[in-house]
């Protein structure tokens, strides 16, 4: 039998939200920042598949979420199209050349680099319940392309927007490119055992709408496409951060089965607004969960009751912080389960 999570994005309603957090993996653990320091850096856990299949699986042993998110990163993508990336202690990940300075016919492929990685789901689903929804994700192209043309993470991703307009040709050469990577290496992760996967566009709220409609509806609407061509029962979910009121047309349009909501939402717009029946997942804001209280399980109630009429995933509007308290997300949890 199919676990809660893996039941609801398929669009069945659960009498009680299944729940997982995004970036659930991470520094907030003390079993996690204990790894990291007797294995080094980021990047060198991520394609450690025995480390990052512990990772994967640590927030599962502490809280029995109902889902178990890869633990690697959205860049994983432009390294394996041969762009070199490094993870500086402090200031985040750094990718060189740029295709400000570069073309990607400079890059040499080292798909190579997807192999950890499919190891690690093969390696998480062979160690999880199967009431535990396993869940792979990619960057979504403009998210990818922001990073891989400034080299860095910026404010405004004024560097991508300006190349969009300047040339979009050669905008819609990079989407093309990360498109078709990301296609191979969501069908690898589903193909080791990830039950639905996730498509990231952190960055889609800089984006005025016709840019919007292109570089984020259409490159989303592409991968979904070929996800449901190859592995038509797995879901994809997507997560379009900012989009604002541009969400009901995303969801319409790109053929993902969920969709994400970040923490700005009103849900009751929400809910209103996104085709009936749609699975949604999110909108619980990360720094509520970091900052703690009374608000936060009547922010809990606020969400249930808003979707209670549709399928729901219980998760944040972005991902947690590394400062967030255990005992914020076990009250969170408490609050959840309580029935």
């Amino acid at each position: 039998m199919p676990g809660p999570l893996l039941e609801t994005l398929k669009g069945t309603k659960q009498d009680i939200a299944p729940v997982w957090l995004m970036r659930q993996a991470g520094r907030y653990l003390p079993e996690y920042r204990e790894l990291r320091a007797e294995k080094g850096g980021f990047l060198e856990l991520v394609y450690d598949s025995d480390a990052a299949t512990e990772i994967t699986v640590q927030p599962i042993r502490r809280f029995a979420f109902d889902g178990a998110i890869l633990f690697s990163d959205i860049l994983i993508v432009p390294h394996a199209m041969g762009q070199g990336l490094e993870f500086l202690a402090g200031e985040g990940p750094k990718l060189s050349p740029t295709l400000l300075e570069a073309t990607l016919s400079d890059f040499s492929e080292a798909k190579e680099r997807f192999d950890p990685i499919y190891e690690t789901v093969r390696k998480t689903r062979a160690m999880i319940s199967n009431q535990v929804t396993m869940l792979g994700f990619a960057g979504s192209p403009w998210t990818v392309a922001t990073y891989m043309i400034a080299g860095q993470g910026s404010k405004d991703q004024g560097s991508a927007r300006l190349l969009a307009y300047r040339d979009p040709q050669r905008m819609q050469e990079i989407c093309d490119a990360i498109i078709e990577v990301s296609v191979e290496y969501l069908r690898g992760q589903i193909e080791a055992g990830a039950e639905a996967v996730q498509l990231f566009d952190s960055w889609a709220g800089s984006l005025a709408p016709d840019e919007f409609e292109r570089w984020v509806i259409a490159p989303n609407a592409a991968i979904a496409e070929a996800i449901k061509q190859s592995h038509p029962g797995t879901p994809v979910i997507g997560f379009p951060k900012g989009a604002g009121a541009k969400l009901p047309a995303y969801a319409r349009e790109t053929g993902v089965d969920a969709v994400g909501l970040d923490e700005t939402l009103d849900p009751v717009w929400a809910h209103a607004s996104l085709p009936e029946g749609m699975p949604v997942q999110g909108n619980f804001d990360p720094l509520l969960l970091e900052a703690g209280g009374p608000a936060l399980s009547k922010r809990v109630d606020t969400i249930i009751k808003a979707f209670e009429d549709r399928p729901h995933v219980f998760n944040l509007g972005h991902g947690i912080g590394q400062f967030t308290p255990i005992e914020h997300v076990e009250e969170l949890l408490r609050t959840l389960r309580r029935g």
